[in-house]
């Protein structure tokens, strides 16, 4: 057997060389034996004899040989990318490694990626899936132009990603899946995003902080802030904000929230449509937007369309039946009247 092999090999000092007269018999072909009646190994064989005690003491120092082996191999199973830094386990830095992909031989055990300030242009949609346990990702100053769908799952363990200063334009539904452990969500300063679609941001029930500062927004969806019940902080300022009716909703929402701002209404800024300047949003008011409580939004106008035209089907239909139905009324009793006078 190898194990007796290796306990021959560590010549251990028994615990009490006295204690016993029991022997333990090994050749070469690894076969081990007990007898207690034997006192002295036999000729024919090669072998080596070992008391009971030693043998205990043997597997102690095995055990520890063991433990040190696997923490050996855990050592050198977190193998660092090329270019990188591993500070420690779950740990990978590859700052400014002018990366275009992302690197090979990711630990998968990686809790902290570091990828910002390189050429990045995507990301798989299963790298969350296969890099399970990261918590915190930074892919800022990179160029990504569009994330797929699904790139965050349901069963993602990422609490912190940083998407600034990319090259990002849309934000499609389904993005983000529905995590519910994403706390902070940095989209700040991706000149080229305009829109975010309504269920771009759904599910996330832990998200505290949204950073959207310094996009193309003009207009932005309240339906889905609202989304968002853990929300503490949003930074929305240095977007082309364009205070018309399109903008009335999102301005009663900041109003209503503007202690999630962290600056207030101060810092933020629209466009006003008849004379092109600029103005704070801290001196405009809900009356600033009364002419636009009575306008309806081009939604609202399709509703109120798809509406008309099914209640006119309706009322044909119930028309139609209801006409069908005096017909034949009719029809039955001229024949019953005429079947009275045949009798007759």
């Amino acid at each position: 057997m190898l194990l007796a092999r290796v306990l021959l090999t560590l010549r251990c000092r028994p615990l009490d060389p006295f204690h016993s007269h029991v022997l333990w018999y090994v050749d070469d072909d690894g076969d081990d034996y007990n007898d207690n009646s034997i006192k002295e190994p036999s000729p024919p064989f090669s072998h080596s004899l070992l008391t009971l005690p030693t043998m205990f003491s043997c597997v102690c120092c095995l055990q520890s040989f063991l433990v040190l082996l696997s923490i050996a191999s855990v050592t050198l199973g977190q193998r660092c990318p090329p270019s990188c830094l591993c500070p420690d386990h779950h740990t990978v830095d590859c700052t400014g490694q002018g990366l275009t992909r992302l690197p090979d031989s990711i630990p998968l055990g990686v809790r902290r990626l570091l990828l910002a300030d390189n050429r990045i242009l995507w990301i798989p949609s299963d790298f969350l899936v296969v890099y399970s346990d990261l918590v915190y990702l930074d892919l800022r100053n990179n160029s990504l132009t569009k994330l797929e769908p699904g790139t965050l799952p349901t069963f993602s363990r990422l609490v912190y990603l940083d998407l600034r200063n990319n090259n990002l334009t849309e934000i499609p539904s389904g993005t983000f899946g529905e995590s519910h452990s994403l706390i902070k969500l940095r989209l700040g300063n991706n000149p080229y995003l305009s829109m975010l679609s309504r269920g771009a941001l759904a599910g996330l029930t832990s998200l505290r902080e949204l950073e959207l500062e310094r996009n193309g927004f003009s207009v932005l969806d309240v339906g889905m802030l609202r989304q968002l019940p853990s929300l503490r902080i949003i930074r929305l300022e240095g977007n082309p904000w364009v205070c018309n009716c399109r903008f009335t909703k999102l301005f009663f929402w900041l109003v209503e929230n503007h202690h999630k701002l962290p600056n207030g209404l101060e810092d933020m800024e629209c466009l006003l449509p008849v004379n092109g300047q600029w103005i704070s949003l801290s001196v405009l008011s809900e009356n600033s937007f009364r002419e636009c409580l009575g306008v309806l939004s081009l939604k609202d106008l399709l509703v109120v369309m798809f509406s008309g035209i099914v209640i006119l089907v309706i009322s044909i239909t119930t028309s139609f039946i209801m006409a069908s139905i005096i017909s034949y009324v009719q029809q039955r009793r001229m024949k019953m009247l005429a079947e009275e006078e045949g009798l007759e």
